[in-house]
């Protein structure tokens, strides 16, 4: 008898809900509240939009997928004022995909509506469609950059509005289909729409995400150091990121490996000391030191070779081609001061350095590898 009002009331709650349109419950989220400091569920789905357009802008679209995503946005919270899901909460998403295919929206609009949601718990499925899966990053970007604008930052014993997992669903989906653009210009891109020091807000967004990303390459095996080496380096792109932590990870295994890690940390590290950011161009005529010049060819003639790998994602390949430099900067450490007395004499061999640092510097810091 439970289960057959509960039924009836479901019945009765779908058939009113039919009769208005997703469009015309969209002015309704206006009286939602997402939260105090975050305004209504309208406001996230103005932010939702704005960020679809973006996502235009930076992926190269087929066919109607500009129009359905920028549509599926428009309607994807429209369902939570509908009597079904008030009724229901569970149901958001998956009345929906029902309403709007019911309305008469394409099945890639629905699609999205349902998927963006996803992954609905930890571990959970991803979207399948490249729709839902941008949809879903809008939607998840959008509550992390509000969330953390707004001071609302998760702490050991406490994630409300759970941002790991959301977080942790960014990148799943990123990695899934092997999306390109830059995450830092998405996390700008979202914080456009919140009152708040942007440059500040981001870099604590970025660091929360690299967090989660360490996490999830650790779980999967990879050597933790390794993970710290290439996301230090640069983990703007996840996908390239994976791909470099993929090579370094292989390159370990190499037997000469630890000796050619502590070569280049030191390089690393004499840089850092020397408060050497950049890579500098080298006045070669004023090496006058046997080792210094050795070195220069060496890394003048590797240069091209390392470069055109990176350029092609062929990590591995770089990291053989940059190894062959090993030799001539153990000669130069041997054999030169670096920290030569006379400053024009030290800043060019500084400046020797960096060239050799900014072979790698795109792959990994090796400065966090761990060496004997």
């Amino acid at each position: 008898r439970g289960l057959r009002d509960r039924m009836e009331e479901a019945k009765f709650f779908f058939n009113t809900d039919c009769g208005i349109k997703l469009e015309a419950r969209v002015a309704d989220l206006s009286k939602v509240l997402l939260q105090a400091k975050l305004g209504s569920m309208l406001n996230k789905v103005e932010c939702i939009v704005a960020l679809c357009g973006w996502f235009g802008t930076q992926l190269d679209y087929v066919e109607n997928e500009q129009a359905d995503i920028m549509r599926a946005a428009r309607l994807c919270k429209a369902d939570l004022v509908s009597g079904m899901v008030v009724e229901f909460p569970k149901l958001q998403g998956i009345m929906g995909r029902v309403y709007a295919l019911n309305d008469g929206e394409s099945i890639a609009v629905g699609t999205a509506i349902e998927e963006h949601y996803m992954p609905t718990y930890s571990g959970g499925g991803l979207p399948e469609s490249r729709i839902g899966a941008l949809l879903a990053i809008a939607d998840k970007i959008d509550t992390i950059c509000g969330c953390f604008s707004a001071g609302l930052i998760p702490t050991g014993a406490a994630d409300p509005y759970a941002m790991r997992r959301q977080s942790i669903g960014i990148l799943q989906i990123i990695r899934k289909f092997n999306f390109n653009f830059k995450l830092q210009d998405l996390v700008v891109q979202s914080l456009a729409a919140f009152n708040c020091s942007v440059n500040e807000v981001v870099l604590k967004v970025m660091d929360f995400l690299q967090a989660r990303f360490q996490r999830i390459l650790e779980e999967e095996g990879y050597a933790k150091d390794v993970i710290a080496a290439v996301l230090s380096a640069n983990f703007n792109d996840v996908a390239d990121a994976e791909l470099r932590v993929k090579a370094l990870d292989e390159f370990k295994t190499k037997h000469y490996f630890e000796a050619l890690a502590a070569t280049f940390k030191r390089v690393v590290n004499i840089l850092r000391k020397a408060e050497m950011k950049d890579v500098l161009p080298v006045n070669a005529a004023k090496l006058s030191d046997e080792a210094e010049q050795h070195l220069w060819e060496a890394v003048s003639d590797v240069k091209a070779e390392a470069e055109a790998h990176v350029q092609k994602q062929e990590y591995e390949a770089a990291l053989l081609a940059i190894a062959n430099i090993r030799a001539a900067v153990d000669g130069f450490f041997d054999d030169v001061m670096v920290m030569a007395e006379d400053e024009a004499v030290r800043s060019n061999r500084l400046a020797l350095l960096s060239q050799v640092g900014g072979l790698f510097r795109n792959i990994a810091d090796f400065s966090k590898i761990s060496t004997q």
